[in-house]
């Protein structure tokens, strides 16, 4: 997206505890669109936005590059060779729009966005336009995912000027081109400066007042089970029965939605209600999984459908949709004890494992919805991912013994999978006529009523179609690849850790808590300082398997913080390894330290230093296609308090909910993750203990056990008998529980009182099903 606005003002102080609600949406496209905004050179500009093509290289030797040659951001080099005389986010910027009297043209995007190739190709390349952004503007270009922070607040402060997500270059039937909308704010600029700066001025003061999340004079957050409830009924008023999800289109997975729904069946198992919450998210989980959302040849999910069926996506693929997803679909096996899930959440992390993962541990941010159909084209959406009729007729020719009629392997695929000789996209999901003839693969029917179609044996036509996906998935390789975004973001790096230990312990695999494990080495080598104790919010894949950081660093901001947390505690409940327990109080403490709001509640987005240009520090308010923060700062505190007995992050747990208040009574279901852990906070918190040798084959059934079960609201804990212990130290009480005539023991405790002592695996399930 691309924004014009005013250069930041200079402030002396700071605002605390602005965060503006933006209604109960559940995603948008936006996101993948090139924003683009203009205000006024002495008050707060408006922003946000995405632009960019995948080559990183000139198109032609003659051009020269400008400025943002020398960042380390994917996608700020990829604008490198436009004819605009871009500057990157900083006071160089700023200063030169101050002197030279001129607004800034702020575009935000991020390198592997559909829409943002297509504003750098349309716009961003054009001589005419580049001379009009240089000559009456100061662009600016800002990876929103370096810098979040940039793109939160101007999104916020797009009313006081000129905003948008796509331009075309060129006026059109329905539409301003992009040309004709900088000639008018060219013009505006001119004539009408001190009125548009007093506008900006108003508009500031007004949402900086209607932004602030505050606890304010209330004392305790509202009630969880009312929370619970209305939020749940949102959810049921918006359900699609026939295909899952939440909306019409465009349709998004939205993890903390089915995380929501599974965390309510829990608490709510033996009503209607319960029930219906369970087949929500188990349908939209199915659905997804059938649907061309899912890449059915090489694994993993796209980021969003275009269609109410999941049928068409728009094809990029964010390591945080398979790091939360890899974790719903593990949960669901957990409830339903269907393979189906767990073959999903399996597929998930083999994609991560093959084509994001660097080999320092660490995992890249994303993969290109675009790539050339064939070497020197110009890249197309989709042209990785869809195929024609004949290209599965030449791979797949082999005759299928015993169907009763003839059948290749290819008919049977292309049968299952919704193939037709025409394409199954339709027009009007292909605007530019790109895919024409192509299909997405899509399940159509059930294994059986394929296998009795055809008078086929199920597990045969399973064997086929794998095996034909398999042939798929090689004669894919030689296709171009879509552009990898290589950048290291410690938010989704601490995702990813999370997706990779729980579906590990979930599924009894080794191999994925060392995925885990590894990526948080990773986290810990490149990406944590120890003098400060901060995190750093990125770092980039450089030649030669190395990892490389900007200079100076880009610190973290609170999602870093925040996510990571969750990560450690995810891998120490994995692997039972303290220090990554140890690490994560480090982290919190740092966490506490930098974004507190002690006047206020709740954690600030950003730190203090790191907002100087901006004006405002806002509070995210918002679970949608990540969680906010703050919701997963509240499950944080409250586990970390399980583990330690620190009363200081219940404290600190409590006053953020209260902040939320008024947003969680208004539109509980814009904070599904935070009204989860409200609920979780009011209810009481189970320390699950296991007494034994973490190497001794009785102790790893005992945690294998828990492992299996869906208990969202826990802590599970080895103690091993050492009172000297770094868990002991925290928690005394560990010391007093002892094993049962040696043999491994689990305890099972509320406020510090304990179970009877259990050996039996099945008697461990029965006492968690209660």
């Amino acid at each position: 997206m691309s924004h014009l606005s005013s250069p930041p003002p200079k402030h002396k102080g700071e605002h605390k505890g602005h965060g503006l609600p933006r209604g109960s949406e559940r995603g948008s496209s936006s996101r993948d669109k090139d924003r683009s905004v203009t205000v006024s050179s002495s008050g707060p500009m408006p922003a946000g936005g995405k632009g960019s093509r995948t080559n990183c290289s000139p198109s032609t030797p003659q051009k020269v590059p400008n400025r943002l040659i020398n960042e380390k951001s994917p996608y700020l080099l990829q604008h490198a060779y436009n004819p605009v005389d871009w500057y990157p986010w900083g006071q160089e910027a700023f200063d030169k729009a101050r002197k030279e009297n001129k607004p800034i043209f702020l575009s935000v995007g991020y390198s592997t966005c559909h829409w943002c190739h297509m504003m750098e190709e349309e716009s961003f390349q054009n001589e005419e336009i580049g001379r009009l952004l240089s000559e009456d503007f100061v662009s600016v270009k800002v990876d929103r995912e370096e810098r979040p922070d940039v793109d939160k607040v101007y999104m916020t402060f797009v009313q006081p000027f000129v905003g948008g997500t796509y331009f075309p270059p060129e006026d059109g039937l329905t539409r301003v081109g992009f040309r004709t909308v900088l000639l008018r704010i060219r013009e505006q600029w001119k004539q009408n400066k001190n009125t548009l700066l007093e506008n900006s001025q108003r508009v500031t003061a007004a949402l900086l007042a209607r932004s602030e999340i505050s606890m304010g004079d209330r004392q305790l957050p509202p009630s969880g089970a009312t929370m619970n409830s209305r939020c749940f009924q949102q959810l049921d008023e918006g359900y699609d029965e026939e295909y899952g999800g939440f909306a019409e289109a465009p349709k998004f997975p939205t993890p903390v939605i089915l995380s929501f729904l599974f965390s309510y069946w829990l608490s709510h198992r033996l009503t209607q209600d319960g029930s219906r919450a369970q087949q929500m998210a188990l349908h939209t989980l199915k659905m997804m999984a059938n649907g061309g959302i899912r890449d059915h040849v090489g694994q993993g999910f796209h980021r969003y459908s275009t269609d109410r069926q999941w049928h068409i996506p728009h094809f990029e693929k964010m390591l945080y949709d398979q790091a939360q997803l890899a974790v719903a679909y593990s949960q669901a096996f957990q409830i339903s004890g269907d393979e189906f899930y767990s073959d999903v959440a399996r597929g998930i992390l083999q994609y991560v494992a093959r084509n994001l993962s660097h080999r320092s541990g660490g995992f890249c941010s994303a993969e290109d919805a675009d790539s050339p159909p064939e070497r020197g084209m110009q890249p197309k959406e989709g042209a990785f991912y869809v195929w024609t009729v004949k290209e599965v007729q030449q791979l797949l020719s082999e005759p299928v013994p015993g169907a009763t009629e003839p059948l290749t392997s290819g008919q049977l695929l292309m049968k299952h999978y919704g193939l037709t000789e025409a394409g199954n996209i339709s027009p009007s999901q292909d605007p530019k006529g790109e895919l024409h003839g192509r299909n997405v693969l899509t399940v159509r029917y059930s294994l059986e009523l394929t296998a009795a179609r055809f008078g086929l044996d199920v597990e045969a036509v399973r064997t086929l179609l794998n095996t034909g996906l398999e042939k798929l998935f090689q004669a894919r390789k030689h296709r171009p690849r879509p552009h990898l975004d290589s950048k290291m973001l410690a938010s989704w790096n601490g995702l990813m850790v999370s997706g990779f230990a729980v579906t590990g312990a979930v599924l009894g695999l080794e191999r994925l808590i060392n995925y885990a494990t590894n990526g948080a080495k990773f986290l810990k080598r490149h990406m944590f300082d120890m003098a400060s104790g901060r995190l750093m919010r990125t770092c980039y894949a450089g030649s030669g398997g190395t990892v490389e950081h900007s200079n100076p660093p880009c610190w973290g901001f609170l999602e870093d913080y925040a996510f990571v947390v969750r990560g450690l505690l995810d891998l120490y409940e994995a692997s039972q390894e303290s220090s990554w327990l140890e690490w994560a109080l480090r982290l919190q403490d740092a966490q506490d330290r930098l974004f507190w709001d002690s006047r206020g509640g709740g954690y600030f987005c950003s730190e203090a230093e790191l907002g100087a240009g901006l004006p405002l520090r806002l509070k995210d308010d918002q679970d949608g296609a990540e969680p906010s923060a703050n919701s997963v700062s509240a499950h944080n505190l409250l586990r970390l308090h399980g583990f330690t007995g620190h009363k200081d992050w219940m404290d600190k747990c409590v006053s953020l909910l209260t902040a939320f208040s008024e947003r969680l009574r208004r539109v509980p279901v814009a904070l599904p993750e935070m009204v989860r852990a409200l609920s979780a906070h009011q209810q009481t918190l189970k320390q699950i203990v296991i007494c034994g040798d973490p190497q001794a084959k009785d102790t790893k059934a005992l945690l294998q056990c828990v492992h299996s079960i869906y208990i969202p609201n826990k802590v599970l804990i080895l103690a091993n008998g050492d009172p000297s212990s770094f868990l002991s130290r925290q928690l005394p009480f560990l010391s007093t529980l002892r094993r049962l005539e040696d043999r491994a023991t689990a305890y099972v405790c509320e406020n510090q009182a304990c179970s009877i002592p259990i050996t039996e695996p099945c008697e461990l399930r029965k006492l968690l099903h209660q």
